[in-house]
């Protein structure tokens, strides 16, 4: 078995849409990024190739490449659960926290967890999701923009 940790944050922008965890969220304001900016996505996905020793998204989906403008992190979350399967990984199971004062989430996280799982190809019991705020303390605070933190757990196909 191996453990992984993921990080990512995003401002938050007019003129898009929130997108958490595969989920359009109705907020004002949006992510702004490359793909479709799912902050908590790219944190699973920097966790479970950490823990395979893969790398990190930036490698694997570069800014600024045409073919990843716009695209859906679930997408691009099923291509790195297909390059764990390729190196002989499968996902034991994933532990995450989203930091925002705004908007709340907690109506969204079974939404979320039944997304990314689909992604993943594990079961929705092995996605956890909590959220939090900064306590009006720095960008977070500040509804500047949105952060992610994500453990993996990745364990030997072969076992």
């Amino acid at each position: 078995m191996r453990v992984g940790i993921g990080y990512d944050v995003h401002s938050l922008v007019p003129g898009r849409k929130l997108v958490l965890g595969g989920v359009d969220i109705p907020f004002d304001k949006g992510l702004g990024g490359w793909s479709d900016a799912d902050v908590l996505a790219h944190a699973i996905m920097d966790a479970l190739l950490g823990a395979a020793a893969l790398g990190d998204i930036g490698t694997h989906f570069p800014p600024g490449d045409p073919q990843y403008k716009g695209i859906s992190s679930m997408v691009l979350l099923n291509r790195v659960r297909h390059m764990l399967i390729e190196k002989g990984w499968e996902v034991e199971n994933i532990d995450s926290v989203v930091v925002a004062e705004k908007p709340k989430i907690k109506d969204f996280v079974n939404k979320m967890r039944r997304k990314l799982s689909e992604s993943l190809g594990i079961d929705m019991e092995r996605v956890s999701i909590k959220a939090t705020t900064s306590e009006k303390m720095g960008f977070a605070g500040r509804g500047e923009g949105i952060a992610a933190y994500a453990v993996a757990l990745i364990k030997s196909a072969s076992e």
